[in-house]
């Protein structure tokens, strides 16, 4: 392990306090780990879930968990990644041996549990430090809110070098939680029996262009900006609603009498997924992959669920092989088929992450993104 190192990082204390930035001291790779110099990372309402207390994390903590950059070094034992090479970061490892990982579902990989429960890396051990040597805890084995990060092989994707930064970070967790939540649970059911997209932020947006890849119509894409619905247009959506102006499941069956055949809930919230389920035609699938205040819960009449034969799933991290898809989704944007490069919104600076954070419950477009190590 080489010597400790002073890093600027994004440091969070107690829940509803701004982040703080300061200087911590980040230990060199152990055995299977890689020191990552970070270039972009993202502005995820994940993150803000655990700044404000809706979610829970060891503090103090270095959050960002979307994110890309350049592998510095290696520890022992690393194989296949070298210095220089680009990587995506991605908050849930894989340990390749499971049931989960070996059936090609590593987000369901139990690895996190090491991470979630003593915030530290795969080991349980922390390589954060204040000046004081109080311990600093990693963020889902990431913490890309900072220069550099330590993290496990098992947290990283390889990428083609070239890959624009500002495209690789979304790619973390936005674009595969997106655009892999239509590829792997939708697969290649019926692509005339409607999708309905409810946000369209950054997550949103990638399952409208998902939708889009496979061929599906009509793509309704419902949100309260105008803004957010515009791009939504320009990305594939054939229609859009402006939600909150009257009933969404009504608006939906103008478009498709009877109702859509998916919809994909992108907010979190309990009224917007009851009113995805709503939208349903008999047989149809609510698919929830927007995160919600620890606890909350979907108030839905069971008797219309067993009357409809509808269904209500999860998809966690895009139901995805991160390490086989992630290259995947990078190659089709560079082949032009993919449009990733909308899908980045406000640019901010780390010493500007507050803000960047205040802004975004109400920000219009796109996925913020904090520029750390980027030329």
């Amino acid at each position: 392990m080489t010597a400790v190192r002073p890093v600027r990082a994004a440091v969070l204390h107690a829940a509803g306090e701004p982040l703080r930035l300061e200087e911590v001291r980040l230990s060199g790779p152990g055995p299977g780990e890689l020191l990552v110099r970070v270039q972009a990372a993202g502005v995820c309402h994940s993150d803000l879930h655990y700044m404000t207390g809706d979610l829970t994390c060891r503090l103090p903590a270095i959050l960002g968990h979307e994110g890309a950059g350049i592998v510095e070094e290696t520890g022992p034992g690393v194989r296949g990644i070298e210095p220089g090479d680009a990587v995506v970061l991605v908050w849930r490892p894989r340990c390749g041996q499971c049931e989960f990982c070996l059936a090609g579902r590593p987000a369901l990989c139990a690895a996190i549990k090491v991470p979630v429960s003593t915030g530290g890396l795969l080991d349980g051990t922390s390589r954060l430090a204040l000046g004081d040597g109080t311990k600093v805890h990693h963020f889902l084995g990431v913490s890309c809110f900072a220069e550099y990060c330590v993290v496990a092989q098992e947290s990283v994707v390889k990428i083609p070098a070239g890959t624009p930064p500002r495209i690789a970070a979304l790619t973390g967790c936005a674009v595969i939680t997106g655009a892999g939540a239509v590829l792997n649970v939708m697969g290649g059911a019926d692509p005339g029996a409607g999708v309905l997209v409810i946000g369209a932020g950054g997550v949103g947006l990638a399952v409208v262009m998902g939708a889009a890849l496979t061929g599906a119509y009509p793509i309704i894409a419902a949100d309260l900006s105008e803004d957010r619905l515009k791009v939504a247009r320009d990305l594939g959506a054939t229609h859009t609603i402006a939600a909150g102006q009257g009933d969404l499941p009504d608006a939906v069956r103008e478009v498709r009498p009877g109702g859509v055949q998916w919809a994909f809930e992108a907010v979190g919230k309990p009224e917007t997924l009851v009113a995805g389920a709503r939208s349903l035609r008999p047989t149809g699938t609510l698919v929830a992959i927007g995160l919600a205040r620890a606890g909350q819960t979907v108030p839905l009449p069971i008797n219309e669920l067993v009357q409809r034969d509808l269904r209500v799933i999860g998809s966690l991290y895009g139901s995805a092989n991160t390490v086989v898809q992630i290259p995947r989704l990078l190659e089709l944007h560079q082949a032009g088929r993919l449009d990733l490069s909308r899908i980045p919104g406000p640019e901010y600076r780390l010493e500007e992450i507050n803000e960047a954070y205040a802004r975004l419950p109400s920000q219009s477009v796109g996925r913020g993104l904090i520029l750390i190590g980027e030329p």
